[in-house]
């Protein structure tokens, strides 16, 4: 996209790639059909797909028979040597816990507004039951609305792998990278430290969930924080450290430090999560 306004919600991802063997036969055929495009094609086709969607005449969120988009990033393996990872988009599964989430939430005619029952039946009926309860075992990608969670942040350090990606003069999102070891041993950490500190944080509960779910990977798999467009309003962006710095205070009893963390990050992140109510 060039300089103009930019698409609403701000949505931002939690990733996680892996290497070529770690999937199946049928995933691996997928997966090198696509390994040679690049990544801002990637982007722009899912974009493209998803303004598509949205302007359907009847209204259907759901993907029909198109191809899952696979994204690929290339990280330096234990060896030293830079090899490729391998992040399955997964579309028609998480549209359909998009959906059931969003059940959840919203009651009456709402729902049936956007999301209606013929195309809750039509889209089950091209799921493939064996590859959908795989998928939903090992879902590769989380999203979030109006700003990067403060749990993923705990997972990433101001040192690790970032990619700064920019468009006409401003920034399109900020890609940050890790082992996902690394990302593990963090969050272990700092749930141990919450669970001393402040056992009564969401955020301990988000982190605790966000553990178990990367658990369910290879330890040669990485893990990729993508900003999304938000990452104009708020990079160069210390979230990393001062989620850390707060965790760590809160775990020595030091108020005053934890409050001064906090502090900052809602002035970064309070204005934009604001933007959901605007009109």
């Amino acid at each position: 996209m060039g300089g103009g306004a930019r698409p609403f919600p701000y949505v931002s991802y939690l990733r996680v790639y892996e290497p070529l063997d770690a999937f199946s036969d049928s995933q691996q055929l997928a997966i090198l059909e696509q390994r040679g495009r690049e990544r801002e094609l990637t982007e722009a086709i899912e974009h493209e797909q998803s303004l598509r969607r949205i302007l359907r005449t009847v209204s259907d969120p759901f993907p029909h028979h198109e191809p899952d988009l696979v994204r690929v990033t290339h990280f330096p393996s234990l060896n030293g040597t830079t090899a490729p990872y391998y992040c399955p988009n997964q579309l028609a599964v998480r549209t359909t816990l998009a959906a059931e989430s969003l059940d959840q939430s919203l009651r009456g005619p709402l729902i049936d507004v956007l999301v209606p029952d013929v195309a809750r039946e039509a889209h089950q009926a091209r799921l493939d039951p064996d590859t959908f309860a795989d998928s939903v075992a090992k879902l590769h990608t989380r999203s979030a609305t109006w700003g990067v969670p403060f749990a993923w942040f705990a997972l990433i350090h101001e040192d690790d792998l970032t990619e700064v990606v920019e468009d006409d003069g401003r920034v399109s999102t900020v890609r940050i990278t890790a082992r996902i070891g690394d990302c593990i041993d963090r969050g272990r950490r700092s749930v141990a430290q919450l669970a001393i500190g402040a056992p009564e944080m969401d955020l301990l509960d988000e982190l605790t969930e966000i553990v178990e779910w990367l658990e369910v990977f290879r330890r040669d798999a990485v893990v990729e924080v993508d900003y999304g467009p938000v990452a104009d309003r708020v990079f160069p962006d210390d979230s990393p450290m001062d989620v850390r710095l707060g965790i760590e205070s809160l775990a020595e009893a030091d108020m005053m430090g934890a409050a001064a963390s906090y502090r900052r990050l809602a002035s970064r992140w309070i204005p934009i999560r604001q933007l959901a109510r605007a009109s």
